[in-house]
């Protein structure tokens, strides 16, 4: 969603630290380069003249000019002003579910993610914080659209509110209420109707459902695509229904990012959850931090660790551990690494975390290395026996045929693979052998080549990367061999 933006920052901030000093002039210069950067990444425009009014009497001051590294000092300023328009540097905002049971009220135009959004949020109400959730759709006038919600809701492991053909949204929503207080629901989400386009009906139709189920919070569902019609929606709809918070979806998109940026300055509203593809686990709380992080390309650790904790088989992880104190590492185990990525949201989903995403991108995308090379790597492994995988050596000439042409592949790519799967493993004897001192030597080897190292992968990196690319941080991606749980090295999450 902000790979423009931060490309363009990331220019701006690398002429600013390429300087011993900076005189007001360059930092002047600077300022006016991030201003043209928001205004083309579709910030509006009041939100921008005050961010840069807040920035210049602190970028321009004595403590930057005679800094030692004034570059970096203005990094930070713009950092934590843009913390600042985002939300603040307090905690996120959780949702309020005190009472019981406690209406959230979704709202939002047609086409914007509300049932999904739905589902998503039930999720997390469930699997997170333990609720009993109840759903209901009061959408009778999309097709299908009470439907979609029920099979959404089996999905994620929630009751929905059985459909009664006929009624309207007003005797649906009180029905809601009383099933969620007899039922002993802790949490009762209603899904309103949406509209292509606002109107007086559609306001009437939602004042009156609020007023019926007395919600807690009044979410708004933005796409953040749609650039500032998203801010102005936004503005009718707290208008008319005094909205608790936001929540803005499609975020990997490739928009330009402004309504993210501008919502919260414009509305004065929280942004509660940013909505990722149409998985129901695509759901991440709002943290102005992370996001600042992300903008200006210092990425998102946090998130990934988080991200990785989620995402592990506890057992698997723990039985992979025990293998790589003992110096085993076979194809299973690289074939388990390369799906635990791909769930983590592969490379692309990976790379954005990480700090200095950017130039890691351009440099997949100039290797060719996407998602598709960890699906294709699983295949090859996938057309192995089981002997072979637990025994590589035995890959003669004919088997690697054999293999590829199972694969779909060249032979190439399987060398590549058993290659990666070498290096790898060499790395896992050493670290098995010698212990701490084992594993600094195994490390030691990988700190030079980030994202390069041996042909066909990079012990402990990503698989797949250019020779000498220098596409992740030194030692390759912390994890594929001993850093985040569940990615090679010990650790915990869940068990499933």
């Amino acid at each position: 969603m902000f790979d423009a933006l931060t490309e363009k920052l990331g220019g701006v901030f690398d002429t600013l630290t390429g300087r011993g000093a900076l005189s007001e002039k360059d930092v002047n210069e600077a300022l006016r380069e991030i201003r043209v950067a928001l205004l083309e990444a579709d910030v509006a425009l009041p939100v921008v003249k005050t961010f840069i009014d807040g920035v210049r009497p602190k970028a321009v001051g004595e403590e930057v000019i005679r800094s030692i590294k004034p570059g970096q000092l203005v990094i930070k300023i713009v950092h934590d002003a843009l913390v600042e328009m985002l939300g603040g540097e307090g905690e996120p905002e959780g949702l309020r579910v005190e009472n019981v049971p406690s209406v959230i009220m979704m709202a939002g135009l047609q086409g914007s993610g509300k049932t999904t959004t739905t589902a998503k949020i039930a999720r997390r109400l469930k699997s997170v914080d333990r609720k009993k959730v109840l759903v209901a759709s009061l959408d009778v006038r999309r097709p299908a659209a009470m439907e979609q919600l029920k099979i959404l809701a089996e999905q994620v492991g929630v009751e929905a509110l059985p459909i009664v053909q006929g009624q309207l949204p007003a005797d649906i929503a009180r029905r809601a209420v009383n099933a969620a207080k007899f039922g002993g629901h802790d949490v009762l989400i209603l899904d309103t109707a949406g509209r292509t386009t606002l109107d007086e009906q559609m306001m009437s139709e939602a004042a009156e459902i609020a007023q019926i189920a007395d919600p807690q919070e009044i979410l708004l569902v933005a796409d953040a695509l749609t650039g500032q019609d998203a801010v102005e929606t936004a503005k009718r709809f707290n208008d008319r229904l005094s909205l608790t918070g936001l929540v803005l979806t499609r975020m990997d998109g490739d928009g330009r990012g402004g309504a993210a940026l501008s919502m919260r300055a414009v509305t004065g509203l929280p942004i509660k959850f940013l909505g990722l593809g149409e998985k129901l686990d695509g759901l991440d709380v709002f943290d102005a931090r992370r996001v600042a992080g992300r903008i200006l390309g210092r990425g998102d650790i946090v998130s990934l660790v988080e991200k990785a904790r989620a995402e592990v088989d506890e057992a698997a992880a723990e039985k992979l551990a025990r293998k790589m104190a003992k110096g085993q590492f076979d194809l299973d185990d690289l074939a388990q690494q390369l799906r635990q990525l791909q769930r983590m949201g592969g490379l692309g989903g990976v790379m954005g975390m990480l700090p200095g995403a950017q130039k890691a991108k351009a440099a997949m995308e100039s290797a060719n290395v996407d998602d598709r090379t960890l699906k294709r790597q699983e295949a090859i492994i996938t057309s192995m026996t089981r002997k072979e995988r637990r025994k590589p050596d035995i890959l003669n000439a004919s088997r690697r045929r054999r293999i590829a042409a199972g694969a779909g592949v060249d032979v190439a790519e399987v060398n590549k693979v058993l290659k990666m799967h070498r290096a790898m493993s060499d790395m896992m004897k050493k670290m098995g052998k010698g212990g701490m001192k084992g594993m600094a030597a195994a490390m030691g080897g990988m700190m030079g080549g980030g994202m390069g190292g041996p042909p066909g992968g990079l012990p402990g990196g990503l698989p797949g990367g250019p020779p000498g690319g220098g596409m992740a941080p030194k030692g390759g991606l912390p994890g594929l061999g001993g850093g985040l749980p569940g990615l090679g090295g010990p650790g915990k999450g869940k068990k499933k």
